[in-house]
């Protein structure tokens, strides 16, 4: 009797604890934390909307590569300027010292993270950041001499690091492929369940097994910018100073990065996407969203500040303000650079912001987006967040043709006239080649519908 008191007092005592969490009701899981997205720093917030995409004026270059069309665009962020020299120097001298860390690890096993806080081995171990280079050591010297220059290559004997040897490795999901791959399988499934029993068999194709080796796609991609493009980029025109000095000067630290193509582009946001949710994962936090490249909806969205229907980041529809003074840094007038203020490119920032708070949208340096480049986009893409790439396969087959190999560029430069500092005018340029004149930004999704919307208070029992 004993005995039956006790067992049903263990049960009353677990349906009552289970009681407590809800009564029996559907709560959802219990304990989840609020959660407040906050700005990434360096970033502005460009809200959700509707617009007219497309140009607002007269196609004066006949170009006809764009049609007005009505299109929704959902919240993001975007870096309020360009990607400085400083900014991207700090990937490349990450990508520099994980490949020192991953050499001094043969002698060092300090610079590796074999084991996890459990005791468990992690395979393949991490790098070890807390641990401190010595460069100027003996041992370590010799470890790394490969990672610099051979001897016979040097300028006036100096030690430098070897560029060509810095290259990221990295990942990425073929979502669009996996999503393409289960709808077939579905609709495969769906067949064969009709032709066997010659009825509908409702087959949902939800436990479709897609191989998720097969959709990770691997990437070896060299960082350093091609500095030589102020000197290629322009015949019988005197640019070594440029070459030799613009990434590496402090002077220059502040002003946008160039001499990067679009590999390079996309390779920096993934490497931004991995420091950041590195550091979070470590605090013990959620992942933010990923770090990427704008599609060409987003850059007009954010580059008209609000502005409907304005050829220009600043309204329009002229590049002076009313004392007179250029608004953007471009090439103002024929033969002459200067007018503007600028030579070649300026310090970020140097002009006034639009009305999201975003500097240089037109002129300075045109931008990488995501887009591949297609002169009917216009027509066929989505009027929801509108984006057009390539298959990750033929982006990486060497037989597809070049002319699919061609990524959007928006925005103006330094280098270009007026035309192509309105926020509606298209261009383009492969993806291998690297320019003085484009650099890139980035975006990034903002999680939810809009900034300011609460978390649903539930209900507590």
């Amino acid at each position: 009797m004993k005995k039956l008191i006790l067992i049903a007092s263990v049960i009353v005592i677990l349906f009552s604890s289970c009681d407590r969490s809800g009564r029996g009701q559907l709560i959802g899981v219990s304990g989840r934390p609020d959660w407040h997205y906050p700005d990434p720093y360096g970033m502005v917030y460009v809200p959700m909307g509707s617009y007219t995409m497309g140009p607002s004026d007269q196609d004066v270059a006949y170009s006809h590569n764009a049609i007005s069309r009505t299109v929704s665009i959902a919240a993001f962020y975007m870096d309020e300027t360009e990607i400085t020299n400083n900014e991207y120097r700090q990937f490349v001298y990450w990508v520099r010292d994980s490949i020192a860390r991953l050499k001094l690890s043969e002698i060092n096993e300090e610079f590796l993270i074999s084991q996890d806080e459990y005791g468990e081995d992690i395979e393949p171990p991490l790098l070890n950041w807390k641990t401190k280079i010595r460069w100027d050591g003996q041992e370590e010297r010799e470890q790394l001499s490969e990672l610099y220059l051979p001897e016979h290559e040097r300028f006036f004997r100096r030690r430098e690091v070897d560029s060509r040897k810095l290259i990221y490795r990295y990942q990425i999901v073929d979502l669009p492929r996996a999503a393409a791959r289960g709808q077939r399988s579905y609709w495969e499934h769906k067949t064969e369940d009709i032709n066997a029993t010659g009825t509908n068999s409702g087959y949902t194709g939800g436990n479709v097994s897609i191989p998720r080796a097969d959709l990770v796609k691997t990437y070896a991609t060299p960082v350093y910018p091609d500095t030589l493009s102020w000197i290629h980029d322009f015949t019988y025109s005197y640019n070594e100073p440029m070459t030799q000095m613009y990434f590496w000067h402090p002077t220059y630290d502040h002003y946008p990065v160039v001499g990067v193509n679009w590999w390079q582009a996309r390779a920096f946001t993934i490497w931004r996407t991995q420091l950041l949710n590195s550091y979070l994962g470590g605090m013990g936090e959620a992942f933010a969203m990923d770090f990427r490249l704008p599609t060409e909806s987003e850059w007009e969205w954010a580059a008209r500040g609000g502005l409907d229907l304005n050829p220009y980041p600043w309204g329009g529809p002229y590049t002076r303000n009313i004392d007179g003074c250029f608004l953007a840094n471009f090439k103002p007038l024929r033969g002459n650079y200067i007018d503007d203020g600028g030579f070649q490119t300026v310090v970020v920032g140097h002009f006034p912001a639009n009305d999201y708070g975003l500097y240089d949208m037109s002129g300075n340096v045109s931008e990488w987006t995501r887009n591949a480049w297609d002169e009917s986009t216009y027509f066929y893409g989505h009027d929801l967040n509108m984006d057009y790439l390539l298959p990750l396969d033929a982006e990486l087959d060497p037989q597809t043709p070049m002319t699919l190999k061609r990524k959007v560029v928006r925005g103006g430069s330094w280098k270009d006239v007026g035309f192509f500092l309105q926020v509606s005018s298209r261009t383009y340029e492969y993806m291998d080649t690297a320019k003085s004149y484009i650099g890139f930004r980035c975006v990034q999704t903002y999680p939810g519908r809009a900034r300011g919307d609460g978390n649903r208070a539930s209900n507590v029992y």
